[in-house]
């Protein structure tokens, strides 16, 4: 899986959310190689504290393909995600999660708490961090905006 191209179209996401005032924080998510969804933070946006990048990613995803179990897929995401967002991509029964940048204050993928690959759940997540980090740091750091929710 081309990793690097991916994670481009969550940062072009992150992008776009910044030039609407959100937080830079997208996901797409990815099926056989291919792009089914793509999501922004939309919390400010919509005054719902669930509006979350990958909830996002993952509602169309589904919607998409069908499908409540998104078991072949991959999420790229310009931030890890927090407690809500990993529970959900367990219980969509996602197979990966790729971030660009590590979430200090609530990541739940391994930096604050790790939910992702809990031994005392069912499903686990494989994991792959740090895709495009740089990038991703700038955008954060362009607005002034620490890398936390």
């Amino acid at each position: 899986m081309n990793y690097e191209l991916f994670m481009g179209e969550a940062l072009a996401e992150a992008r776009a959310a910044l030039a609407r005032g959100e937080r830079p924080i997208a996901a797409v998510a990815v099926v056989d190689e291919a792009m089914v969804a793509r999501a922004q933070d939309r919390v400010l946006e919509t005054a719902d504290p669930t509006a979350h990048a990958v909830m996002g990613a993952l509602r169309e995803a589904a919607r998409r393909l069908g499908r409540e179990r998104l078991a072949n897929a991959t999420i790229f995401t310009t931030l890890e995600p927090c407690a809500m967002c990993v529970g959900a991509l367990l219980e969509s029964d996602v197979e990966a999660l790729v971030y660009a940048l590590p979430n200090r204050v609530d990541g739940a993928a391994g930096t604050v708490l790790q939910l992702a690959q809990h031994e005392a759940l069912p499903r686990r997540l494989r994991l792959v961090s740090g895709i495009r980090r740089d990038e991703a740091e700038e955008l954060f750091a362009s607005e002034a905006v620490a890398p936390a929710r």
